[in-house]
């Protein structure tokens, strides 16, 4: 196992999902943010997604894939992000048909192991993030 890459755990489970997806929402309707938030379990299938009222429609897909690549690589998209920003050899992560380098996808973690992730869309990215963490922390 690489260094600082946690291994997979058991999937998360609806009850979690629920209380991750309930503190998202909350989180971005205080901030009045129109969102959509993509809960999936460690393999990347979609468990559970809220389409705010008016969150764009182009979201919807950008939350599920931001969600899937943050557990299929069990990082936050936004290590993606930042190394396409540094340009060089980093730019062939364009090249992955399975991963979407924009912040806004999290590892949901239980005991330190990878039990699913969120993905949010619909503002600028680090709030699409700072949604997401609001929903982690509530587990």
């Amino acid at each position: 196992m690489p260094p600082n890459i946690p291994a997979y755990g058991p999937p998360i489970t609806l009850e979690e999902a629920k209380r991750v997806m309930a503190a998202a929402e909350k989180h971005a309707e205080k901030k009045n943010w129109p969102m959509v938030i993509a809960i999936v379990d460690g393999h990347g299938l979609l468990l559970m997604l809220t389409r705010h009222d008016q969150a764009q429609h182009g979201s919807v897909v950008i939350a599920q894939e931001k969600a899937r690549t943050a557990a299929d690589f069990r990082r936050p998209t936004k290590v993606f992000q930042d190394l396409l920003a540094g340009g060089g050899a980093a730019l062939r992560i364009l090249a992955m048909p399975n991963a979407l380098p924009m912040e806004g996808g999290l590892p949901i973690l239980k005991e330190g192991k990878v039990i699913g992730a969120i993905g949010v869309s619909g503002m600028q990215s680090n709030e699409d993030a700072e949604v997401g963490q609001a929903g982690i922390d509530a587990l």
